[in-house]
């Protein structure tokens, strides 16, 4: 099964101002994501720096729908204890232009190996690194309806 890792921005996607077809087109396709996720067609993979973002969002509402998200269908939860190890990969990241949030985000999936990190920030999807697929929420799945339907 894939293990995925969805950035923040993925899920606020869905609340995103709609009227654009490709803020439309990518809460779509994040929608979809995590209709796989929740009928177990992927693995999602979770992290304390994500916890951190989602817990600073100020719509509450929209807080507790994400995060009840996670709860519920996260498979592995990359804890702080693990930052030790994610430091250096975070630093090696940062060095290319990639912010702090950003750089842990992809650190914990490439530690946790997983195999797509999925995210619509346009500074990170021009990260270029062989540890882990960085793709957009409609990329992905068209990935994804290329090796499964």
């Amino acid at each position: 099964m894939l293990k995925v890792y969805l950035d923040n921005c993925c899920y606020g996607r869905p609340f995103d101002d709609l009227s654009q077809e490709k803020i439309r087109n990518e809460a779509t396709a994040k929608m979809f994501i995590q209709s796989l996720i929740k009928y177990k067609s992927l693995s999602l993979y979770s992290s304390y720096m994500l916890s951190l973002e989602i817990n600073e969002n100020p719509f509450e509402n929209i807080k507790e729908h994400i995060l009840h998200f996670l709860d519920d269908y996260s498979d592995y939860f990359i804890s702080r204890e693990r930052e030790n190890e994610m430091l250096p990969l975070t630093n090696e990241i940062m060095e290319t232009g990639i912010k702090l949030k950003d750089a842990v985000h992809l650190a914990c999936s490439i530690v946790a190996e997983c195999d797509y990190f999925i995210t619509t920030d346009k500074r990170v999807l021009n990260y270029k690194t062989d540890k882990i697929k960085i793709v957009n929420p409609i990329n992905f799945v068209n990935i994804w309806r290329e090796q499964y339907d």
